[in-house]
Parts: structure tokens; C-alpha cells; sequence
């Protein structure tokens, strides 16, 4: 089913689902109109007509909910589907030159560096959507070890770094210890991925420029937070909160033009709040760039 075809299924359901509440309406009006004599068969009727009505306002409701959640999953299908296709469809196209013509040292090498750059992208977007599905099981325990989060998080930002080929002013790192190591029980490889999407994400939204800081600070002795800021596209307030939801990508001119899979910040606050700390976004609007805060709870001595 195409957009426009799905669109005109959720504008005919909407349009039922108003028209038979509106019936219902109108049939409770008449049903105490001519009955308001009679007690027990007007409060039986607006009792009947009512749940009617409610049935009927729930049940147009979560089919909307469930056709926007289908346009989601297909957006997020066509999003993998290109972040799979694009990479396999360069390696091929590198091994067949190299099988069917000779090259230099040189060009080889070349040849080589862009092959293993496009099997790391394919192995990021397996191993994003790999995470997604471990995160959001309910009741999935995980193995926590002390993990010092300033070191954690310079690796993210190390890597950051040469996955997208820049310096260290574009993307600062900075620890600031107030109140002593910042050290956080729980999954060191999680973690990792968490920090890793907040940056990379900030990242690929600094359309002008990168200007990425990142810092970790112990503000208390309860607590570590990690802040990404970035002087990007910014974020709608009306998109603040939904932006961590499964498959959501805040619509736009900007946005839209970057690729993704509607999967890092789901997996950012997932493992969070696994670990039992909180994610927040902080936006001025459109242009202005946004902050992402996160809070964990440090490990007591």
C-alpha cells in the first residue's frame, strides 16, 4: 500500500469513525428526548449510548495509531533497506573491478580503504538494529560491572572522529570530576553504543559545520551526566519527547535529507534507563542547535 493510498484509508476511517459517533450522539439526544419521562429506560439508554460512543472514540483512535505505527515500520524498512543496499552495492561494484582488470599498489590500496569503510557501515547498521530488539525486551537483566563513563565516553568520541574523518576542535571532549570518578554499574558495551549514537547523531545533524562538545561532570555525589551539544539543525519543541520513540525521525527540510534508521535515540534511552538514569533534549528551535543530557547514577564505594 502507497502514501497516498494509506492516507485515504486513515481519512475514511476518520471520517466513519466521526460519522458513527456523531449517529450515536444524535440517537442518545432522541433516546432521552422521548423517554425523559421514564427513569429507568432513559438512564439504561444513555448508559448503552454511551458506551457506544466511547467504543466507537477508542476504537477510532488506536486504528489511527495503528496505520501511523505501519507508515513507521515502512519508512524504517526503506531506511535499513538502503543503509544494507548502499554499502553491498559498492563492495560489489569494487570487487568485480578488481576481478576483471589489474590495478596499481596504489588504486588498490584505495580500493581497499573504501571497502572496509562501507563493511563498517553495514556492520553498524546490523548491529543497530541487533541492540534495538536486546534493548526494548522487557525484562532483560544485564551484567553490571563499575565502568568509568569519561572513558567510555572519549572512545565514542574517538571514534566519532575517524568514522567521520574529523579533527579534535570539531568535536571537543571534556572532563569535568567535581566530586570524584565518574564510575556507573552496568554494561560497558551498551553504554558505549549510547554514547556513540548521541554523538554520531549530533554529528550527521550539524549541516554547517561540526561543532560538537561533549562532557562528562559528577555535579553530585549521587550522580554522572554526560551532555552532547551541537550548533545543528535544532529540534522543534512540539518533537522534543518524541524523537526517542522507536522508528520516529522528526520531519523537516534539514532532517530529512540525513540517513538513518529512526533507531539511535530509541537506543539511547533504552539503555539508560536500563541502567536506571534519565535522557533529556533541549532545543532553542530550528537553526540553534540542541543538548542531550544524560544522567546515571554513580556506584557507590
Amino acid at each position: 500500500m502507497n502514501l497516498r493510498t494509506r492516507r485515504k484509508s486513515v481519512v475514511f476511517f476518520v471520517t466513519l469513525g466521526a460519522c458513527l459517533i456523531a449517529a450515536a450522539v444524535a440517537l442518545n439526544v432522541s433516546w432521552i428526548v422521548l423517554h425523559w419521562r421514564t427513569l429507568g429506560w432513559l438512564l439504561l439508554g444513555s448508559i448503552l449510548s454511551l458506551a457506544i460512543i466511547a467504543g466507537l472514540v477508542l476504537n477510532t483512535i488506536f486504528l489511527v495509531r495503528e496505520i501511523r505505527r505501519n507508515e513507521q515500520h515502512d519508512s524504517f524498512l526503506n531506511a535499513v533497506t538502503h543503509e544494507l543496499k548502499t554499502p553491498i552495492a559498492s563492495l560489489r561494484l569494487y570487487l568485480e573491478t578488481l576481478k576483471s582488470r589489474e590495478v596499481d599498489e596504489q588504486q588498490r590500496r584505495e580500493f581497499y580503504d573504501v571497502m572496509l569503510t562501507d563493511s563498517d557501515r553495514l556492520l553498524r547498521t546490523v548491529e543497530q538494529v541487533l541492540l534495538a530488539a536486546r534493548t526494548g525486551q522487557a525484562g532483560r537483566s544485564l551484567a553490571r560491572t563499575p565502568i568509568d563513563v569519561a572513558e567510555v565516553v572519549e572512545e565514542s568520541v574517538a571514534l566519532a572522529r575517524t568514522a567521520y574523518k574529523l579533527n579534535p576542535e570539531a568535536v571537543r571532549f571534556h572532563a569535568a570530576n567535581g566530586h570524584g570518578a565518574p564510575v556507573v554499574l552496568g554494561d560497558r558495551n551498551e553504554l558505549h553504543a549510547a554514547f556513540t549514537n548521541l554523538i554520531e547523531n549530533a554529528i550527521k545533524y550539524s549541516h554547517q559545520g561540526v561543532q560538537v562538545e561533549v562532557e562528562v561532570a559528577t555535579p553530585d555525589t549521587e550522580h554522572v551526566t554526560v551532555q552532547v551539544r551541537d550548533r545543528g539543525v535544532g529540534i522543534p519543541q512540539d518533537e522534543l519527547k518524541r524523537i526517542f520513540k522507536r522508528f520516529h525521525r522528526a520531519p523537516g527540510r534539514l532532517t530529512t535529507r540525513v540517513k538513518g534508521t529512526g533507531l539511535g535515540l530509541f537506543i539511547v534511552r533504552s539503555v539508560i534507563e536500563k541502567h536506571g538514569g534519565r535522557v533529556r533534549a533541549e532545543s532553542a528551535g530550528a537553526e540553534r542547535g540542541s543538548t542531550f543530557t544524560v544522567q546515571l547514577p554513580r556506584a557507590r564505594a
